[in-house]
């Protein structure tokens, strides 16, 4: 079976369980820490969360649960009218997170949920992905296009 099906509804399953009880907004926040650093579960781990991992194990469905964990989050902050942004710099920067957070909110009317991530490849500069759309203002992506740019033209010189 398709894996895209399978995660799609699996975290369906899992965003009515959350809606339903009420858990939602605690389960996306502990799914996010998940996520991010799989080596550290929270403890204690929300009772529905649990649940879910448990019908996971025992349906055997735990090489899909990275994506279905990352389907849940987007279907969750669709459900809660929420933005959801991912925020990737070279260094950690809080001030650079408020600015995002702030104009997102104000360009989209809506509340933002950022997620941020350090990756030092990027050089220097950050790159922003909401809604499909990536802003993508890192060093390394700079260099790169100068690098094609580079080869183009000593291609059509030789």
């Amino acid at each position: 079976m398709n894996s895209g099906a399978i995660s799609k509804r699996y975290a369906t399953a899992l965003l009515r369980l959350t809606l339903d009880n009420g858990s939602g907004e605690a389960v996306c926040s502990q799914v996010i820490r998940i996520l991010k650093d799989p080596s550290s579960i929270p403890s204690p781990l929300e009772p529905d969360l649990k649940r879910f991992i448990t019908l996971l194990v025992k349906n055997g469905r735990t090489e899909h649960l990275r994506l279905i964990l990352r389907t849940y989050v987007d279907l969750y902050c669709q459900a809660a009218g929420l933005a959801h942004v991912q925020l990737t710099s070279a260094v950690p920067s809080p001030e650079l997170e408020q600015r995002v957070k702030a104009e997102l909110e104000e360009r989209t009317s809506r509340k933002v949920l950022l997620e941020s991530d350090v990756d030092p490849s990027l050089i220097g500069g950050y790159r922003v992905e909401y809604n499909g759309i990536m802003l993508d203002a890192s060093i390394r992506r700079q260099l790169d296009l100068l690098q094609r740019q580079f080869v183009e033209k000593n291609n059509r010189i030789v």
